[in-house]
């Protein structure tokens, strides 16, 4: 595990243009349903180089199946025609809860499944159960024994119809693979809505699948006897640009983000307009710029279209600065609020209650030693680090290489003074 921390100089406004790859939240099951082909080849474009992509690879060549992944055109090549039905091992899975979306592709190609428990970033209870019941409802008998989690179908899953009591993104995709090649026709009812959900099902689709009513809360899918190779360029990843279009409004900035279209941040955007900044859209290209304080503002995160739970931590560190007193209500994870110890380290003055925060604005930040918790409180760090004044330390920052790729290097190209250091050579200033 990597040792790194990013050493930041705060007090630069962000400023200038950069281009998001394909969205992690829909390329990670599109490697899952990579496997499921018995001929061809399937080739994802725009592939971003992040560390859960790495273990999701390592997951697949366990499994049998050969990738190619050529870094610098984003172009990553899989041949599962030789993979085998082995158990996917605890010391994959549980780096990232992503990969026990392996168990519905599995389950479609082979009938049966074993996956390890699943891991991941600690912010609370994603029941799995969810995912379970209704691969039971496809016929599977369930059966867990020594961490691992069985299940078989006695053949090709059954369809039927499926329910989630809440929409689950990684739900909807992992019984959508198991569905795909079901006998019969299978119902997802209260299907999660977002985007990458719809982008998930065009790649399917483009594989041989039958799939109807992807981006609405009912799906409905006719099962077929075997899928194909596909060729297929992802959705931009809109959680990786609202996380630049926040750092403009944490340091007063002029940010452009290209690659990502801005419907996918449509309720995003118009707290930022809220916050008094400036934003400017057109297909595949928003800008925020702002040069005053912002204006604090009330964030409750939902389900999409609603706001993204996954942005709630940069959406915080733009209103630690904020003109005023703003509230935050998280009604996804009970636990997101991981940020809030480590910007109280640098002068944000945020109570906690239940699920709301109440962030009072102040006028500056001032740096200090902090760490990173998972992926997106790690991303809020690192901007709360660039409007701070001083220097700021942030630990622990694999976690944001699970989903960013080279983010120092992508905020040094708009202004931003950020390095990755060795933690224990680095050298501090007396």
């Amino acid at each position: 595990m990597s040792l790194d921390m990013f050493v930041v100089e705060g007090g630069v406004p962000l400023e200038g243009s950069l281009r998001v790859k394909g969205a992690k939240n829909a390329v990670l099951p599109m490697l899952c349903a990579a496997l499921m082909p018995e001929s061809g080849e399937v080739v994802i474009r725009n592939m971003p180089n992040l560390a859960d992509i790495r273990t999701m690879v390592l997951l697949l060549e366990h499994l049998g199946a050969k990738v190619d992944f050529d870094v610098e055109s984003g172009v990553m090549r899989i041949d599962p025609t030789g993979i085998e039905n082995r158990p996917a091992p605890y010391d994959l899975v549980r780096r990232m809860r992503a990969s026990f979306m392996i168990m519905g592709a599995l389950i479609g190609r082979f009938g049966s499944a074993k996956v390890s428990m699943p891991g991941g970033c600690a912010i609370g209870a994603r029941p799995i159960n969810w995912h379970l019941s209704n691969f039971a409802r496809l016929g599977a008998k369930i059966e867990e024994s020594h961490g691992y989690i069985g299940a078989n179908c006695g053949g090709r899953p059954k369809g039927n119809v499926l329910y989630f009591d809440r929409p689950s993104h990684t739900g909807t995709e992992n019984v959508m693979m198991a569905a795909a090649l079901a006998e019969g026709t299978t119902t997802i009812l209260n299907s999660a809505t977002d985007p990458e959900i719809v982008d998930f099902a065009k790649f399917m689709t483009a594989m041989g699948a039958r799939i109807k009513g992807a981006g609405g809360p009912v799906i409905e899918i006719e099962g077929v006897d075997s899928l194909r190779g596909a060729d297929h360029i992802p959705i931009g990843d809109r959680l990786e640009a609202g996380t630049y279009l926040y750092g403009a409004l944490a340091t007063r900035g002029d940010v452009t983000v290209r690659g990502v279209e801005p419907e996918h941040l449509a309720v995003p955007l118009l707290k930022m307009e809220e916050m008094g900044a400036e934003v400017v859209t057109s297909p595949g290209s928003i800008r925020v710029a702002i040069k005053s304080r912002p204006r604090a503002v009330n964030i409750t995160t939902a389900v999409f279209p609603g706001f993204p739970t996954d942005l709630q931590p940069c959406a915080m560190t733009a209103l630690v600065t904020a003109e005023g007193t703003g509230f935050i209500r998280e009604t996804i994870f009970e636990n997101r609020f991981l940020q809030v110890m480590e910007l109280l380290r640098l002068g944000a003055e945020i109570t906690i209650n239940g699920d709301r925060a109440t962030v009072h604005g102040v006028h500056k930040l001032e740096g200090a030693e902090v760490m990173a918790s998972d992926i997106r409180a790690g991303a809020a760090l690192v901007l709360a680090a660039l409007s701070a004044s001083g220097t700021t330390e942030v630990l622990r920052v694999y976690h944001i290489d699970r989903g960013y790729e080279n983010i120092e290097r992508r905020l040094a190209s708009l202004g931003a003074k950020i390095e990755r250091a060795d933690q224990y050579t680095w050298k501090r200033s007396p």
